[in-house]
Order: C-alpha cells, then sequence, then structure tokens
C-alpha cells in the first residue's frame, strides 16, 4: 500500500533585494460549513488598512496576494490574525508563502509527470512550519492508501485519484502527525494565486 514519504528539505527563502516582496496570505478554515464567515471585500479593506500594496483576494477560502515592506513573515502572520480577530471576530491561522516560495512548491509538484492528472484532485496543505523529523515518521506509518502524499518541506502535495469529496483519507490523525497548523488549497487555486502573484512581480 502506498505509505507517506518525506523527500526533501526546504527552508525559506529570504527577501534579500526586495523592497515590497509579494506575499500570499492563505486563511485556514474560513467560510467553511457557515462558520467563521469572513467576506473578501471587508477582508481586503482590511488588509489595505493594515498597509499592504495592491491587495488581491482569490475565491471564497481565504486567498490574499498583496505588497509589503514587513520582512518578519511570523510576525507578520501574527499582525494579520490579530486585525482579523478584532475585526471579525474569528482567528483562523494565517499562513503564509513568499512569490518565491510559492512559485517552488509549483516546480517541485512530485505530481508533475503524472499522465491524466486531474488539478481538482491534487491538494497542496501549506504548512506553518518544517515538521520534525519525528513527526515525518509519524506520517509514515499512516495508511493514505487510494491516496498518495508527499511532504517536501512545508508543503505537503496529497493526490486523491477517486477524488476529494469522497476520500477516507485520516485527516485528523495526519494534522496530529504533523504536529503544525496547515491549509489546503486545490492545484487549480495554487496555480491561479502564483499566477496573481507574478503579475504583481511584473507590475510597476
Amino acid at each position: 500500500c502506498q505509505r507517506t514519504r518525506s523527500i526533501s528539505i526546504f527552508l525559506a527563502g529570504s527577501y534579500a533585494g526586495q523592497d515590497m516582496p509579494i506575499v500570499i496570505a492563505l486563511l485556514r478554515a474560513v467560510n467553511v460549513g457557515g462558520t467563521s464567515v469572513i467576506r473578501m471585500e471587508p477582508l481586503r479593506a482590511l488588509c489595505e488598512s493594515l498597509g499592504f500594496r495592491d491587495v488581491r483576494t482569490y475565491v471564497q477560502s481565504g486567498n490574499l496576494v498583496f505588497r509589503t515592506s514587513v520582512r518578519d513573515l511570523g510576525k507578520l502572520a501574527r499582525r494579520i490574525e490579530d486585525a482579523i480577530e478584532n475585526e471579525f471576530g474569528a482567528r483562523p491561522d494565517v499562513i503564509l508563502r513568499t512569490a518565491p516560495e510559492l512559485r517552488d512548491c509549483v516546480a517541485r509538484n512530485p505530481f508533475a509527470e503524472r499522465a491524466g492528472l486531474q488539478p481538482s484532485k491534487l491538494l497542496v496543505t501549506f504548512l506553518a512550519s518544517e515538521p520534525t523529523p519525528d513527526a515525518r515518521e509519524k506520517l509514515a506509518a499512516i495508511e493514505i492508501a487510494p491516496e498518495e502524499l508527499h511532504l517536501i518541506g512545508r508543503d505537503m502535495y496529497t493526490y486523491f485519484p477517486n477524488g476529494i469529496g469522497i476520500s477516507k483519507l485520516p485527516s485528523g490523525a495526519i494534522a496530529k502527525a504533523l504536529g503544525t497548523p496547515g491549509t489546503g488549497r486545490n492545484w487549480n487555486t495554487v496555480t491561479r494565486l502564483l499566477q496573481m502573484a507574478e503579475e504583481l512581480e511584473t507590475k510597476t
């Protein structure tokens, strides 16, 4: 049966040489089942009030792309979480990636050469921090067939051959093993967010 495999370690990139780097913010578990309802237009306005520039949102699952002069992503995530809690009364985890990090995520797709792969069946879970070696061992022990899972640094790629909606993947056990928050986006959303980030990169 297919088991999890830890493939490589990837460290977060730096902002060297970027005056206003582009950041992608991914909110965890918003607008799902009527809980943590946060509309995107007020969220965009909130981020603009925090001093972010060229703020764009994508669909209702909590995706933002913007420019910021803030260098410390940990502090930036907490700042956004605090602002959301103050404004909307909910505190979702906020996972951040820079444009180069998201580009690397797309480039490292372990299923890229898979013939007939359906983007809607590929999920990337963006993790807040790098899982420890112990967490990776626990993850590798979880039976996940027929799904296939690859953990590369802070990004976890899962392919659902029969579709995400009917999967019996033990998500709770996987989240517990990882020991760090994460939020998932399907491949269509991932590539669209990268496209949005790259459009901002070319904007003067």
